[in-house]
């Protein structure tokens, strides 16, 4: 594929790595609609991809509500003709252990919170690509879903809820791949490490030096290392159901 000929659904694209890969499709002249819960960050993409050559629709959509999901595909397909591209992005990250000694007793990780974490990264993932696919199908009009998973999938103290829902991912990127091949539909995976994006705005200096450290690279990744994985699986046509790793060699220790 000429990721210049993509007309692209993103999902949490407000901010984060959603946002570079709109801004990165946008800028190769891409025509893409961004989604997210977020409406402010959304009006902030536009500003920011006004000088791109590409095409930006932008789309509130929910992706833990079914419905909300179907209406925002729905309009993709009629803003965009088609669609060939999903990059599945949407999602949170809540942690807490499973259980925590506290003075008395002990503290368990709320089901509230792991709920959250499984609707939106791994239902909410589900549902968007099950949409796009059936659009795909639907339309003749083979294409790449690119599900964005995390180092984290293999498992990390603290993020019982996250893990789950990556391995999750995973495991539905390999599941999806094998069911829509026949259909000309390529699905892959791109698993991050630790990324400078803002989310790491809270993090401390020392643990963010100690994050650092356990990398073999001696850097934190940028956005645009995850969008050029992107980018490759977008443009390989004879790959499929597979997750590239990109973390600077941190899952080799």
């Amino acid at each position: 594929m000429n990721v210049g000929d993509a007309r692209a659904v993103v999902t949490g694209a407000a901010q984060g790595l959603g946002r570079h890969f709109t801004l990165a499709l946008l800028a190769e002249g891409a025509a893409v609609v961004a989604g997210d819960v977020n409406q402010a960050g959304l009006r902030r993409l536009r500003s920011e991809a006004a000088s791109r050559p590409g095409a930006l629709h932008l789309a509130e959509v929910d992706v833990m509500d079914e419905a909300s999901v179907v209406a925002f595909v729905d309009g993709a397909h009629r803003d965009l003709g088609s669609i060939n591209v999903l990059i599945n992005n949407a999602g949170i990250l809540r942690d807490g252990l499973l259980v925590a000694a506290e003075q008395g007793g002990a503290r368990r990780l709320p089901l509230s919170l792991w709920s959250k974490v499984i609707d939106v990264n791994l239902t909410g993932q589900f549902l968007v690509a099950r949409e796009v696919a059936a659009r795909m199908i639907e339309t003749a009009a083979p294409g790449v879903i690119v599900n964005v998973s995390s180092l984290a999938r293999t498992g990390n103290r603290g993020q019982s809820a996250y893990a789950a829902s990556k391995a999750g991912l995973d495991a539905c990127t390999r599941t999806w791949a094998l069911e829509l091949a026949a259909h000309g539909i390529r699905v892959a995976g791109v698993a991050p490490g630790v990324i400078d994006t803002p989310i790491l705005a809270g993090v401390s200096a020392e643990a963010l030096a100690a994050l650092v450290a356990a990398i073999p690279l001696g850097r934190l990744g940028t956005p645009d290392d995850v969008w050029q994985t992107v980018r490759y699986v977008l443009t390989c046509e004879f790959f499929t159901g597979r997750t590239v790793e990109v973390d600077g060699g941190a899952s080799l220790g």
